[in-house]
């Protein structure tokens, strides 16, 4: 329960990224906002590695009940804070920084959360039920984010969209205290892991877990196996289906925030049981192989699965789409070819980028030149011309694209089912995965091996994902671009996993 709720204070950010671009960034440019709210977002995933080093350390040498504590007051306070932050129409750039840091303490907490838990868990669990036991570890960030959006609903069903974007998106943050509360109730009733506490009478625990964990060729090993051969495959698996869809369906798809959460919460209902069944089935057939086959899969799936996403999403859409082309034209382009560029640039957007926005958010499929000055626009075989923006939305609408005003139709049990086909992919790679890293590692440095595994390959491989997925998209054009991103890190994770990754079930935790 106190990782569910660590976990709902780690995603409630996410879940408004898109609102908070307008929150705490300079208006003007729609496109760099979003990525820097994204970017934000990921923030919260770059000090998730030292973290895991810092409590790691600290779970190895004074156990793993009081680490988690620690982490969960941090989690707790940055979280709340969140919720008092003024805007950038309030206070400026002071603003974004303010939540950067915030993100950023969030994400020092996470790092050391998720190895305590699931190595709590795991010496206590039976070694015929390890993989079941831990995988409840697995369904609490699936618990966290659904909680979360649970929440936002609520919150926005309760008020005016103007009333929950003036103030009303602060209550989600601000009442995370009643939670902190809980949480560090339901912790402080915990007794120390048994094998943690035997290892301690014997002497035998690490003077130096760090340096025993990297120094050491042999634990070295398995943490860049642990990072390449699992748990990068995992994490952009598990971002792109979560969080990513949320973000194509609202951004791209042009649905509306209930709508979209409806859908995303429908298929999180449905697919969250299957992280246990993965975990059970581990324990009976062997960890390794679920987790590679789960990463080849969506290797292959993943692509197909959004295409069928933006089909049955919005039908009239996807029809538009696939019968217009854009050809964009100008030097000003030239400059807007890096979206690294969009996204620190403080200035104006120039028409390239505003054009480009206005394309993304209507999800026209484009190409870009940069030989001619000023911009000129091409749409299907008509002459190249000069556009501006309220001329563009007139040219597009009269070649089919719904009007903006024009509500999504979504074929709901569809959307459903494919939202159900890519949680599922992410239980079958995360549902065993608690357990593979806990009996990787032996259990002098345990609690710092699996956190800087899990947080190395979440943190930097996983947390990025929407926000490289959603620039590529800008950048190129293409909707579906910024996939290869989690195509490319799920295959390399199995074929790597295939071949490096070793068997761990039934392993002797004391070791």
């Amino acid at each position: 329960m106190g990782t569910v709720f660590e976990w709902y204070d780690f995603f409630i950010y996410g879940s408004l990224a898109v609102l908070f671009s307008t929150l705490f960034f300079p208006k003007g440019n729609e496109t760099a906002a979003l990525l820097a709210a994204l970017a934000t977002f990921g923030a919260g995933f770059v000090l998730r590695p030292f973290g895991a080093v810092v409590f790691g350390r600290l779970g190895d040498l004074v156990g793993r009940k009081k680490t988690f504590l620690v982490t969960m007051l941090v989690m707790g306070f940055a979280t709340v804070a969140v919720g008092f932050l003024p805007t950038f129409e309030s206070i400026g750039w002071a603003a974004p920084i303010l939540l950067v840091c915030l993100r950023l303490l969030q994400g020092l907490a996470v790092g050391g959360e998720f190895g305590g838990a699931v190595t709590y868990v795991a010496e206590h669990a039976d070694v015929e039920r390890r993989g079941f036991t831990t995988s409840w570890i697995q369904i609490t960030a699936t618990f966290g984010l659904f909680l979360s959006l649970i929440v936002i609903v609520l919150c926005r069903a309760s008020m005016s969209a103007e009333d929950f974007a003036n103030w009303g998106w602060r209550i989600p943050f601000i009442g995370s205290i009643v939670l902190l509360l809980l949480s560090l109730y339901i912790r402080l009733k915990l007794q120390e892991s048994p094998i943690f506490q035997e290892m301690k009478a014997q002497g035998k625990g690490s003077k130096n877990p760090i340096a025993d964990t990297f120094a050491d060729g042999r634990n070295l090993r398995h943490v860049l196996v642990a990072i390449f051969g699992a748990v990068a495959g995992q994490a952009v698996i598990w971002y792109t289906g979560h969080f990513y869809s949320l973000y194509f369906m609202t951004t791209t798809l042009r649905m509306s925030q209930d709508q979209a959460s409806f859908y995303l919460l429908t298929a999180l209902a449905l697919g969250t049981p299957f992280f246990l069944f993965f975990g059970w089935l581990s324990d009976k057939v062997g960890r390794k192989w679920i987790v590679v086959t789960g990463c080849a899969l969506s290797a292959l799936l993943i692509i197909p699965l959004f295409q069928g996403l933006a089909s049955y999403g919005n039908p009239a859409l996807a029809q538009f789409r696939s019968k217009t082309s854009v050809v964009l034209t100008g030097n000003d382009c030239r400059q807007d070819q890096s979206f690294v560029g969009q996204l620190f640039r403080p200035k104006a957007a120039t028409h390239c980028q505003t054009v480009k926005a206005l394309l993304t958010a209507h999800a026209v499929p484009y190409t870009i030149n940069t030989d001619a000055e000023p911009l000129r626009i091409q749409i299907n075989d008509d002459a190249p011309k000069t556009f501006d923006d309220a001329a563009l939305l007139a040219a597009l609408t009269e070649k089919g694209m719904p009007p903006a005003n024009t509500p999504a139709q979504p074929n709901g049990p569809m959307v459903v089912a494919v939202l159900f086909a890519l949680i599922f992919l992410a239980t079958m790679v995360y549902g065993p995965l608690g357990a593979l890293l806990v009996e990787l590692f032996p259990v002098r440095i345990r609690y710092s091996g699996v956190s800087v595994a899990l947080q190395l390959g979440n943190g930097w491989i996983g947390g990025f994902a929407p926000f490289v997925a959603t620039a590529v998209v800008i950048a190129t054009g293409d909707i579906f671009g910024g996939l290869w991103y989690t195509v490319a890190f799920a295959g390399l994770t199995a074929v790597i996993g295939a071949f490096l990754l070793p068997e761990t079930r039934g392993r002797d935790l004391s070791n």
